[in-house]
């Protein structure tokens, strides 16, 4: 889009007013089949209330991103019901030779039913099953998000959950602030990512899985981690957000994604 390669001020890639015009532009553009972001970083809380919903309720398309758009992504699923395609980006994740799970991508885009598991990085920290309206993203994007008019609606849903270089207290006091704010009353399971780089230097190697396990204390639904989704090392798995899923833990973990009804 014309303002993609924009630099400043501060520190974004262009002013709300240029980047918000290549939103529309994008959604707008009848020749184009979808939507995709470059990469992530910061900025986008910036651009939610200028959001224009009738361009985009005129011609929804797929809209894949992660990281920092992670509030766009979901403004766009609870007002206009748009699927979000939580999945890889031109610049982080196309160039690379591994950086794209194809089968993933392909399913979602199809809108057909998929399956993910260990191969995928998926593993179990609490038993059980659960099924829901598969939601979520970047985690600190979602904490930033609550009180804002753009909060996460997440009753009824199974939660994705990922970030990437947050040390395990900062994940403690993300998810502390969630339950707070009670946004995970209601959800009947939740997916980590596999939380590139989120370890302490010097700290025990299971310092997280213990900082999760200790944050859904009471939660009674399954809990599974490492889903290679969103920021991740390799095979960037495409989850479509606002479809129906089932999670199941037991000796390992799977996600089973539906097809459209």
């Amino acid at each position: 889009m014309p303002s993609a390669t924009a630099r400043g001020p501060l520190f974004f890639a262009g002013t709300p007013e240029q980047r918000i015009a290549d939103l529309h532009a994008a959604f707008a553009d009848r020749a184009s089949q979808l939507v995709m972001c470059l990469r992530g970083g910061y900025g986008s809380n910036h651009i939610l209330e200028h959001v224009d919903l009738d361009i985009i309720r005129a011609q929804p398309k797929p809209f894949f991103a992660y990281s920092d758009l992670t509030g766009l992504q979901l403004q766009l699923l609870d007002r206009l019901g748009l699927p979000a395609f939580h999945g890889p980006m031109l610049a982080a994740d196309f160039f690379l030779e591994d950086g794209v799970h194809l089968n993933s991508f392909y399913a979602a885009l199809a809108g057909a039913a998929y399956e993910i598991g260990p191969a995928q990085g998926m593993r179990g920290l609490k038993p059980g099953a659960a099924s829901g309206t598969l939601y979520g993203g970047c985690l600190s994007i979602l904490a930033s998000l609550l009180g804002t008019p753009w909060e996460p609606q997440t009753e009824n849903k199974l939660l994705f959950l990922e970030d990437v270089g947050a040390k395990p207290y900062q994940i403690d006091r993300m998810l502390w602030q969630l339950r707070a704010a009670g946004k995970l009353e209601g959800v009947t399971g939740v997916i980590f990512g596999e939380m590139l780089d989120c370890a302490s230097p010097g700290g025990e190697p299971d310092l997280l899985d213990k900082v999760i396990a200790s944050a859904f204390t009471d939660f009674e639904g399954p809990i599974a981690m490492g889903l290679r989704s969103g920021h991740v090392s390799r095979d960037n798995v495409t989850l479509t957000f606002g479809v129906e899923a089932e999670l199941r833990v037991d000796e390992d973990a799977q996600l089973r994604i539906g097809g459209r009804n």
